[in-house]
């Protein structure tokens, strides 16, 4: 019974350490064999985000960047992997912010201006178009409420007959659907801030610039703001005086010349003076005053014949 009892002591102790030996060499094997593909790739990439939020024109320094590690395929598409990437571009020259960047937001080279630039206009003007800057003021510029990044229209009002008492006005609309790049000096997208302006400064294309620069010397251009996300085209044409008076916009008509030879209407004498006589508190017809006698000629005289002699 003793040796019986042995050897099963024994078989177990074997067993138990194949099963140890199985479980830590075998299992481990089978488990990253059931991991999905992606499984490995959890530790991830780095991936440079700001840390803290950047507003436009905010130069990128090492303390307002870091790294934080994210999923391969979930990094963005040219991302930086690294602060010396963003700060050291063009020999240590640092970046500014084209756009607002919150906390924890990726850098991605869109965001940010060409090495050591400064934020400006041109960096937001899209592929093909151009900035074109108009003369606006607190009325024509929609009271400073279109800020960068607004969309707008365009209305052109012209003077066409220059005159104190027949004035003939026209207006158009000479474009439709304009983004706006900026006011004055501020093109920060992410402005919210309404200020009285004097300059506007629209994107568009090279034949709608040529629109505006005619337009600018024809007559005084306003800004219509148009709703965000609007983008339809309406179908407007001039619209004159006219329309709102109907004698407005019309040239008064010129007195017509009688044929035949010019009379000259003046007196040809002495005027006549317009007496009028008071009686008893009331005014009587005014009549014309008699006109003065005419001088009586003098009596010719004769002379005396000569007595004859006796």
């Amino acid at each position: 019974m003793r040796v019986v009892t042995i050897v099963s002591l024994g078989a177990s102790a074997v067993l138990g350490l194949g099963a140890l030996v199985m479980a830590k060499a075998v299992l481990p094997n089978m488990a990253a064999a059931k991991e999905p593909a992606g499984a490995a790739q959890a530790v991830g990439v780095p991936v440079v985000v700001a840390a803290k939020p950047l507003k436009f024109g905010d130069k990128l320094e090492a303390g307002s960047l870091t790294i934080v590690r994210l999923p391969q395929n979930a990094a963005p598409e040219g991302a930086f992997s690294t602060v010396e990437a963003v700060l050291k571009q063009d020999n240590g020259g640092a970046p500014v912010a084209l756009t607002a960047i919150a906390a924890r937001e990726p850098l991605l080279p869109t965001k940010l201006s060409g090495p050591g630039a400064r934020a400006s206009v041109a960096a937001e003007i899209a592929e093909g178009m151009r900035a074109f800057t108009i003369k606006v003021d607190g009325v024509t510029g929609v009271g400073g409420h279109a800020l960068p990044g607004d969309r707008v229209d365009v209305v052109l009002t012209r003077d066409l007959t220059p005159d104190a008492q027949n004035r003939n006005f026209v207006s158009e609309v000479v474009l439709q659907n304009v983004r706006v790049l900026a006011v004055d000096l501020n093109a920060d997208l992410a402005s919210n801030k309404p200020a009285t302006p004097n300059t506007a400064t629209l994107e568009v294309d090279v034949p709608a610039s040529q629109k505006l620069a005619i337009a600018s010397d024809l007559g005084k251009l306003s800004l219509a703001l148009r709703r965000t996300g609007s983008a339809e085209v309406a179908d407007a044409g001039p619209i004159r005086a006219g329309t709102f008076s109907p004698g407005a916009g019309r040239a008064a008509a010129a007195p017509q010349r009688t044929s035949g030879p010019r009379r000259d209407y003046a007196p040809a004498g002495p005027r006549l003076i317009q007496v009028v006589e008071l009686e008893g508190g009331k005014s009587q017809r005014p009549r014309r005053a008699p006109p003065a006698p005419a001088p009586v000629p003098a009596a010719p005289t004769t002379a005396a014949a000569p007595q004859k002699a006796g």
